[in-house]
Formats: structure tokens, sequence, C-alpha cells
């Protein structure tokens, strides 16, 4: 098992175009409009994910360990599964503006480094009282196998939104001796 020295550096890429972020606003939202967020799990993203969380589970971060369980190698930590679910109720479905009130979810299958997933909205319902929003949450690997499935509740904004995304830092990491 190795331990880590995590850096982060502020420098942003001159040449790269910013995201553009816009939502959609409560009176906008149609029921079955649908949105996806996609990404491939790194090293970095378990590492990352130890760092912020604390949470140093021998089965997220040793590989020896992790090839005696089940699972035969290391797996993502369940909770990131469920971060990728709001980054993308934050940026994709309603977007900028929303504000998270909660989420049912299932952890179905493990997510392992190397897996692209992705996460599939749907907004299911609607109630003007409040702006508040139900979107069905299903994730899913390159296999098409379901790895996450829930409901989040949401806050609709109600004013148009449409902004350049924050450029996120750079991180790098060390592996001490």
């Amino acid at each position: 098992m190795h331990s880590y020295i995590c850096s982060i550096h502020t420098t942003v890429a001159v040449n790269k175009p910013m995201e553009i972020l816009e939502n959609k606003t409560f009176d906008e939202l149609t029921i079955g409009e649908t949105a996806e967020l996609t990404r491939t799990v790194t090293e970095q993203d378990i590492i990352l994910f130890a760092c912020l969380s604390g949470d140093n589970n021998p089965l997220h971060l040793d590989e020896e360990y992790a090839k005696s369980t089940q699972f035969g190698q290391r797996i993502a930590h369940g909770m990131f599964s469920a971060l990728l679910v709001t980054t993308a109720v934050a940026t994709k479905l309603p977007g900028p503006g929303t504000i998270y009130r909660g989420q049912d979810m299932k952890f179905q299958r493990p997510i392992f480094i190397g897996d692209t997933i992705t996460a599939r909205l749907e907004l299911i319902e609607k109630k003007k009282r409040g702006n508040l929003i139900k979107i069905n949450c299903t994730m899913i690997n390159q296999r098409n196998e379901v790895v996450f499935s829930g409901v989040s509740t949401a806050i609709a904004p109600s004013e148009k939104i449409k902004i350049k995304a924050s450029p996120l830092p750079k991180l790098s990491f060390e592996a001490e001796a």
C-alpha cells in the first residue's frame, strides 16, 4: 500500500476553450427530458476521493488486499458514483443554480479503475410549489451494466443562467516511499 502526497496547482490552460454551462429553468423543464454525463474512472479519481473524504478503506487503495476480496481488484468508492450523479444534475439537468435536496440510491455493481461510466438522468416529476423536481438516475458502465440507480430530488432554478465554467485546478499525486 502506498501513501500519497497531493499537490494542487491553480494554473489554467490558456489555449483551452472555456466550457459554457447553461441551465434549464423550472418553467423550461419537461417531464421525460434527459441528459447524460460520461467519465472514465482513474486511479487519481480514487486517490483524490480518499484524500477528500478520509475513506482509506484498503478495498479502494491497497491492490494486494483488494485482490483477496470478492472483486479481485480495487474498486471506486460507492459515493464516488453518487458524486457523479450530483455533478450531472448541477451541470446538465437542470444545471447551474440547482439546489440539491436529496438522493435515494442503490449501488448495484462495483466500479473499477478504467471503467467508463455514464450517468443518465430523466426528469420524472415537477411540483410548481417550491420548484421541486425528481430525476431518475441510472449509471451504466461500458458493458451497459447498471452500476447505480436512484432518484434525485432538487429545487430547479427559476432564473436563466448561462456562464463560463470555473476552471478546475490541476492536481498531481506522488507516492511516498
